[in-house]
């Protein structure tokens, strides 16, 4: 039944796009700015709590100004993400690549609901959270096509991004999850009210240090937020066939936690709000499992088909789209026009598709870069080379960058 409901759901997508195409420019009614309405509020799914008495509030209210914003970005991590997949099949972009599109209102939620003083650490599906970090469209692509003009000079890659506050991607599945403990240590140990989102995958949720930083964390009362991005697949196997318990967000067994429709952002907002609350009243650590859907493979070397069916995706993308349902909101609560979000699109599809054509274009770095940027304030001049025998000068050519 499922399968055919899909299928519908498909043909019915496909005649609208067929009515577009013959009718590219409909009618619309103009709707003038004064008449939208400054605000809306809105009900998000029931929320699973672990050692909690009461949770996020499931009726969340959101300004025109901040859903315009919500907008926009997941708009651009999503062009973002289709211009590295057109990069990486042109074989521009080389290595790993890990594209996060489906997954954007995970990064756009929690990140509406940091502070100045809140930091991120990831795994490696992060190009987005770069760019919410700070870093240009420009920055981004770049940095995936080797060239000097990305954010960390074209040296790190995708799995390497970095920004303010945003401690990057790391290759080590799971490194990144004790690392998020040492970052909230610090922000305890400054005594600046911060707190660390520590993210990882539903793949990544098995891995023995995760659960040797959740004991850190509590013991220390870190203000750390896990956050479990579950995307409901792994390399190739779904969780379900790899993990004997898929309630991640009772995993820190005594450590509250939420689980949270990661296909809706203003209930990630909301949940992370809730964390972050959590861990700045001195009551440690908090594990926020995001339910999500990942569109593409788990990697590009990944075609994401052989462990589920097409239907299967097509129908997440016509069901819950974080972007599609988001816009639909903003469109009945009249907090704006489809001509505003059209021209919104229509401007960040510009923005990527410039950045795009820079980054194939713009120059690597040279040879003498090799030894460039290892440390900040360097005690010796040279470091060591390919071999124990000889030596490279160490230079600084990036901008140094002191988180804090």
């Amino acid at each position: 039944m499922q399968r055919v409901i899909a299928t519908l759901r498909i043909k019915l997508k496909f005649l609208q796009n067929f009515i577009l195409q013959k009718n590219p420019n409909p009618p619309v009614t103009v709707v003038s700015r004064c008449n939208f309405n400054n605000e809306a509020s809105f009900e998000t799914k029931p929320y699973k709590l672990h050692k909690l008495d009461k949770g996020p509030s499931t009726s969340v209210t959101v300004t025109r100004e901040d859903a315009l914003k919500y907008f926009r970005q997941m708009y651009t991590i999503r062009r973002l993400e289709t211009a590295s997949s057109n990069l990486y099949k042109e074989r521009i972009i080389r290595g790993f690549c890990h594209l996060s599109n489906g997954q954007e209102a995970c990064a756009v939620g929690m990140k509406a609901a940091m502070r100045e003083q809140d930091t991120i650490i990831s795994a490696y599906r992060v190009h987005g959270w770069a760019y919410l970090q700070g870093v240009s469209a420009l920055g981004v692509l770049s940095e995936l096509t080797g060239r000097h003009t990305g954010c960390s000079r074209g040296k790190g890659g995708s799995m390497h991004l970095y920004g303010k506050n945003f401690y990057g991607g790391n290759g080590i599945v799971g490194a990144q999850v004790p690392l998020g403990a040492g970052i909230a240590l610090a922000h305890k140990y400054l005594n600046d009210k911060g707190v660390c989102f520590s993210l990882y995958g539903d793949g990544a949720a098995n891995q023995g240090q995760v659960f040797e930083a959740y004991n850190m964390a509590k013991l220390l009362k870190l203000p750390c937020v896990f956050v479990c991005e579950n995307n409901g697949y792994g390399m190739g196997t779904s969780s379900k066939r790899s993990s004997a318990s898929v309630d991640y967000y009772s995993r820190g067994d005594y450590i509250p936690g939420v689980r949270v429709d990661g296909m809706d952002v203003l209930a990630v907002r909301e949940a992370s709000q809730y964390a972050i609350d959590h861990c700045t009243s001195d009551k440690g650590p908090f594990v926020l499992e995001v339910e999500t859907y990942r569109y593409s493979g788990h990697s590009m070397s990944d075609p994401g088909t052989s462990y589920r069916t097409r239907e299967e995706i097509q129908e997440v993308r016509l069901s819950r789209d974080p972007i599609t349902s988001f816009k639909e909101k903003m469109l009945i609560s009249n907090l704006a026009s489809a001509d505003e979000l059209k021209a919104i699109e229509v401007e960040v599809r510009a923005e990527v598709e410039e950045a795009n054509v820079r980054a194939r274009t713009e120059s690597e770095v040279s040879i003498e870069e090799l030894a460039s940027d290892i440390y900040i304030n360097p005690l010796e001049p040279e470091v060591r080379g390919i071999s124990p025998f000889d030596s490279v000068k160490h230079v600084n050519v990036g901008t140094p960058f002191i988180p804090h």
